[in-house]
Order: structure tokens, then C-alpha cells, then sequence
């Protein structure tokens, strides 16, 4: 993996020679995870103390668990005595510490998120892949709609800025859709059996809780 230059909080990189020292940590996601939601808010603050951005890799989560055999938490906490309640009081640790706000339980849930998915890729080549994530997730799990209907997201993505019609048909490509499953196939390669999964460098790091980890390792490298 390429390392990035670092430099001070808001400060820009500047053209010729760099000093290159850290290693860019990876965030596999899906936009169907709350726990890659609420990731997602804590990581600028990491950004901010490491000095070096995240790098963002779309994957499909339906396609790990059908390559790992894993299933969702929803499945694998049900009829277990005291494991979602210890889950959700690791929620609110997390919450409390990274200073971020609660997700919003989506009704809609569990969401296909397949073009969603398609359609961060698409985001990437358009060069709006930030604020198309920012939208994604905001209206996944902080105003919650059922973003697996296509006239319904595309209402959601229009109101936050993006020509979403343009997306979406980009994500329909072949290109597109194979950058996708080629994602997903890599991350399970490398180990990833869920959503949030962590890379820094070889060395991976699975759920929200681990950000803690993947900070620290980052500054020591």
C-alpha cells in the first residue's frame, strides 16, 4: 500500500517533493452496516490526529457473508441471552468516546444495498465519491429511508446535491459493476469476513471498536 504525505490539520499538500512516513489505513464498508456508519463519523477526528486521510474501499457485504458463510448480527444475536444488550452498551461506549451521534434504527432493515454499492463506485469516477458517501450514509442511518427503492433514493441523493439519475446509470456499466465484485473478492482474500474491516498496511482490524487499534498503529509506523 502507497503512504501518504503527512501534514498539519487543514493544511494542503503542496506540489514537488514530499516527505512520505505513514501508511494510509484502509476502511472497507458498506452503506448497510450502522456500526460502518457511526465509523464513519469518528474517522475525521482520527484523520485529524494521525495527519493522513483514510482510504475508502466499497465492498458488498452480502457477497462476503455468502464467501465466508457469516450472516448478519440481526441473525447471529437472535435468541442469545445478553449479547445484544453487552452490544449495545458497547454502542454507547463508542458513541461517548468518539463523540459522535447515534445512528437512527433504519425501519426499512435489512436494506439491499447492491446499488448503492454499484454506485459508489460510480461516485469514484465521477470525482463526487465523498459527498456521495456523506449522502449515503446520512439518509441509510441518520434521516433512515428505504434506499433499496430507486425512486425513493433518488429523491434522497437529489436533496443532498447530486445528480443522482447520472450515478445510477453509471452503475449500471460493466466496469463499474466488475470494480465492485473485484472489491469484494480482494477483501475476502485478504481475510474480511464483515462490515466495518479495517487494513493497515497487511494487518487487519474487524468492527468500530477496533478504530482505537488502527489509530495507534498508524502513529507508530
Amino acid at each position: 500500500m502507497e503512504q501518504s504525505e503527512i501534514r498539519e490539520p487543514g493544511q494542503r499538500a503542496k506540489s514537488g517533493r514530499t516527505r512520505l512516513t505513514r501508511t494510509a489505513p484502509q476502511f472497507l464498508f458498506d452503506f448497510g452496516s450502522p456500526n460502518a456508519y457511526l465509523s464513519h463519523l469518528a474517522i475525521p477526528a482520527i484523520e485529524q490526529r494521525i495527519g493522513v486521510k483514510f482510504e475508502y474501499v466499497p465492498i458488498l457485504l452480502g457477497g462476503i457473508f455468502k464467501s465466508t458463510n457469516n450472516r448478519s448480527p440481526a441473525e447471529t444475536l437472535a435468541g442469545i441471552k445478553n449479547k445484544r444488550e453487552f452490544q449495545a452498551v458497547e454502542t454507547e461506549r463508542f458513541i461517548k468516546r468518539f463523540k459522535v451521534e447515534p445512528y437512527v434504527f433504519n425501519p426499512h432493515f435489512p436494506v439491499n444495498t447492491l446499488n448503492l454499492m454499484r454506485t459508489a463506485i460510480a461516485a469514484q469516477l465521477e470525482g463526487v465519491f465523498e459527498k456521495y458517501v456523506d449522502a449515503a450514509f446520512h439518509h441509510m442511518w441518520r434521516e433512515p429511508k428505504k434506499m433499496d427503492d430507486p425512486e425513493i433514493a433518488a429523491k434522497a441523493l437529489a436533496s443532498s446535491g447530486l445528480d443522482a439519475q447520472k450515478l445510477f446509470a453509471r452503475a449500471q456499466e460493466p466496469e463499474v459493476k466488475g470494480k465492485l465484485i473485484k472489491n469484494t473478492e480482494e477483501a475476502v482474500a485478504r481475510g474480511a469476513f464483515g462490515s466495518p474491516t479495517f487494513f493497515v498496511g497487511n494487518e487487519m482490524f474487524f468492527g468500530k471498536e477496533q478504530l482505537r487499534e488502527v489509530e495507534e498503529m498508524v502513529l507508530e509506523k
